[in-house]
C-alpha cells in the first residue's frame, strides 16, 4: 500500500461478489450484490448516503434503511470497517480491512489510507491495557507538489 491509499486493481464481477458474500454467510440478494459492486469497487470512503446516492443513480429501487442494514451486515461480516469521523460528522464505510490509519484532505472532504507502517507509537500504557487496534486520523490538506496519488 502507498502512502495515499491502494488503488483498487479491478473490480470484482457479480458472480465473485456472489461467492464472496456466501463465503461469509451471508444471502446474496440482488440489493446486497449491487452494493458490494459500488462499495468494494468503486467508492473510497462512501457514506451511507453516497452509497444510496449511487443507487438511486442506476434506478435500483431501494430505501436508505436496506442501504444500513446492508453496510452493516457486511461489516459485522467483516468485509467492510465502519468509521465515525467528528470531522465528517457521520460514518464512512472502508473496503480496506487492513490495518491502517487515515488523512483526512480538510481542502477537498477525502479520505486517504495511510499504511500503519509509516508511524510508530511509544504508548506508555498500564500493562493491564491490553490495545486491540487503533483508529487514528490525521487532518490537514495535501501539498500539490507532493502528492504522487
Amino acid at each position: 500500500m502507498t502512502v495515499l491509499g491502494k488503488q483498487k486493481e479491478y473490480c470484482l464481477t457479480p458472480d465473485e461478489i456472489e461467492s464472496r458474500l456466501k463465503s461469509v454467510s451471508i444471502q446474496p440478494t440482488m440489493q446486497r450484490i449491487s452494493i458490494c459492486q459500488y462499495v468494494l469497487c468503486e467508492a473510497d470512503h462512501p457514506t451511507a448516503e453516497e452509497v444510496k446516492e449511487w443507487v438511486d443513480k442506476r434506478s435500483l429501487k431501494m430505501s436508505l434503511a436496506t442501504v444500513y442494514n446492508t453496510l452493516n451486515v457486511l461489516v459485522s461480516a467483516g468485509l467492510l470497517r465502519e468509521f465515525k469521523f467528528s470531522c465528517l460528522g457521520k460514518s464512512v464505510f472502508d473496503s480496506n480491512i487492513d490495518d491502517h490509519f487515515h488523512f483526512f484532505d480538510e481542502k477537498t472532504g477525502k479520505f486517504h489510507d495511510l499504511d500503519a507502517d509509516l508511524l510508530t507509537i511509544d504508548s506508555k500504557l498500564p500493562k493491564e491495557f491490553k490495545v486491540n487496534k487503533m483508529d487514528i486520523l490525521f487532518t490537514g490538506s495535501l501539498e500539490e507538489s507532493n502528492v504522487s496519488a
